[in-house]
Order: C-alpha cells, then structure tokens, then sequence
C-alpha cells in the first residue's frame, strides 16, 4: 500500500480516486459510511463568489472537475451549472460584491451586476425588495448525497480499497511510516492522508500540529415539491437577512440554510442535530430572497458535523513536523464546491512532491 486516507467524505474519495488514477495504491477508512459526515449535511452549492481570493484557482480547478464528473464517475451525480445568483439588500452589500468583484476579476472570476430591473426580468419572483445583485453563470449546484460515494466507488473500479464501518483505535507512525490500527485490522503505508473532517485536528495533533478547529452543525431544510421555477442557486451579500440561501431541485423542493447560527458539536459522538427553535426565524430570514415560501410547508431539517478552523480557511498541504503526512481538512462550510479540486491538488502533491495550484495559504504551519 502506498496511501492511506483517513476520512471518507468528498475530500478523502475524490483523494482515493484521484491517487488511484495516479497509480498509486490506496486504502481509504471510513469509521461510517462514505459521505455520510459533512459531505452529506452540506447545502450542494458550487459557487466561486465571496471566496478567499487565494483560494479562487484552487475553486476554478475543481469546477472544471465538477464539469467532468459525469464522464469521470460513470455516473450523474447532478452538477448543474445553473449559475449562481447573490441578491443585495444594503448599500454595505453593494460595496461588499463591487469590492469583491473588482479585486476577483484578475483571479479569472468575473461577476454580473444586475440593477433591480435586470434582476427582476431575469429572474421574476426574486428577492423583490433587492436593489442589486450578482450573478455568475459558470457556477451551480450539485447533489452531496451522490458526490463521495460516486468518487469512493470509481476509486474502487480502478484499484483502492475502501474500508467503512470500523472503528479507528490508533493512528501511529512507524519504521515503515504509518498505520491504522482499526476493529478490522491494521492499514499501513508510507503516507497518510487526514482527511478526517471535524476530527482532522485530533489526528493533526498526534503528530505535534496543533489547529484552532471547533465542530458546528449548520441547519439545513427543504420544502414541500413546488412548480419548478428557479433556476440558480441564490443566497445574499452583506449577510442581509442573516444570510439565507436556497436553491430549487428538479423535483420541485426548495433547499434552503443560512439565517440560523450553527449548533455545537460533539466530537465523540459526532452526531448534529437541527433546532427547531430556531427554525421560524430561519424561514424569516429566506422570505425576502422568495416570498413565496411564506405558505410552504417544510418537510425536513437536518444538520451535520463540520469542522471550522480559527481563522475561517482549511488546512491543506504537508505536515510540518513529519515527513509523509498530509492535510486536507477544516473547510469551514465552505468545501462542497473545492471537494474534487481538493482531491486532484492532493493527489498530485503526495505523488510527485508539489502542485500547479498555490495551496500556502492553507498549509497548518500557519499555526
């Protein structure tokens, strides 16, 4: 074995899949099942706009990923590039996008402004009250209930293992390099992965590297099947309105986040539950994107564990402290859109040393 990767949501299978087609050999662990942790809880949006500047190639890299996976995978794990509508309620939020898509532009993002009218015709029944927004028509969504898993099995296809369902008892370095003691046997290989998410800093720290990482759940729901009439995925500037966002599905449901703060988490258990508490007013804050959500019922909520580091950006890169180990968690809510991006970059690091895409920014020696 070449490679162990440790953690089986998006970025630990696109990582599997991306070294398998590098030739390298590899056991992915999973303590789950595939895409069954953060992956699965995320909202599906593939956006570019509001991003960390730095982080725009290693974005633009992965949606041209996201743009192959069909082909890639075998199978439609349902990117649309339906583009990516942001609505602005404020002046602040139009300072905010025009600031943003200014400094962008150069990084190869370039972003529409539509005045009130524009938006309107465009998109009728949007955000009403919205003096602006932004729109870029490369971006979209994709289904998280069909990414990892889609990625673990292509893995599988072409060589690697996938292990789920185990308990992880010990991650140790060792004369060969490392192992992975689990309840169903011992993995080892020269190099590891940690791609364990939320728990990627426990597994940082037993190798001395110590990350600001906190786990959070964000609240997630989705309405009842409605005439399918939106077609971008639409959120705000300026966090107007706490935020919200949501996005039409084919089948008719609106999916909807943002406007609620995120719950607390438990490592141990690792399990994230939605607040119903807070669920009236999450509906307030997404009415003024859609006032037509205001007699929709909403059939589900649900959360899920994700891992956020301090300064809000992922650690991705080699270890500091020892030789054969690599990084590629903390994404801060923010990973959906990177996942296949993060993978392919990773891949190519642990096989050949380094990466046409700049990752520095995120490398845990920051710490």
């Amino acid at each position: 074995m070449d490679v162990i990767v440790l953690g089986g949501g998006l970025m630990g299978s696109a990582s599997a899949y991306f070294l398998a087609r590098r030739g390298l050999r590899v056991t992915l662990v999973e303590r789950n099942r595939v895409g069954s942790g953060a992956t699965v809880a995320s909202f599906g949006n593939i956006r570019r706009s509001g991003r960390y500047l730095p982080q725009l190639p290693l974005a633009r890299r992965s949606l041209t990923l996201w743009g192959k996976a069909h082909e890639l995978l075998d199978r439609d794990v349902e990117f649309r590039p339906t583009g990516h509508l942001r609505l602005i309620f404020s002046e602040k939020g139009l300072a905010e996008m025009r600031d943003f898509a200014t400094a962008a532009r150069p990084w190869g993002l370039d972003l529409e402004e539509l005045t009130p009218k524009e938006l309107h015709v465009r998109f009728p029944g949007l955000g009403p009250s919205a003096i602006a927004a932004s729109f870029s028509p490369e971006d979209g969504s994709g289904n998280p209930r069909l990414i990892a898993p889609a990625f673990a099995d292509a893995a599988r296809r072409i060589g690697a293992e996938i292990v789920e369902d185990v308990e992880v008892r010990a991650v140790r370095k060792s004369a060969y390099g490392f192992e992975v003691e689990t309840s169903k046997g011992i993995h080892a290989a020269p190099s590891l992965l940690n791609a364990a998410g939320a728990w990627g800093g426990r597994i940082a720290a037993l190798f001395g590297e110590t990350v600001p990482i906190a786990a959070r759940g964000p609240q997630m729901g989705v309405t009842e099947p409605l005439p399918h009439r939106i077609v971008p995925v639409v959120g705000v500037w300026g966090h107007d309105h706490g935020g919200g966002y949501l996005r039409q599905v084919e089948r008719g449901n609106i999916v909807f986040g943002g406007g609620a703060e995120r719950t607390e988490v438990s490592l141990d258990t690792g399990h994230a539950k939605a607040n119903p508490v807070r669920l009236p007013g999450q509906l307030r804050a997404i009415l003024p994107i859609l006032p037509a959500l205001a007699n929709v019922s909403v059939i589900r909520t649900w959360s899920g564990c994700e891992g956020y580091v301090g300064d809000g950006l992922p650690i991705m890169g080699p270890s500091a402290t020892t030789p054969g180990l690599f990084h590629a968690f903390g994404f801060c809510g923010h990973g959906f859109q990177l996942g296949p991006g993060v993978g392919d970059v990773m891949a190519e690091l642990i096989a050949t040393g380094g990466s046409q895409t700049p990752i520095d920014d995120f490398r845990i020696g920051r710490f």
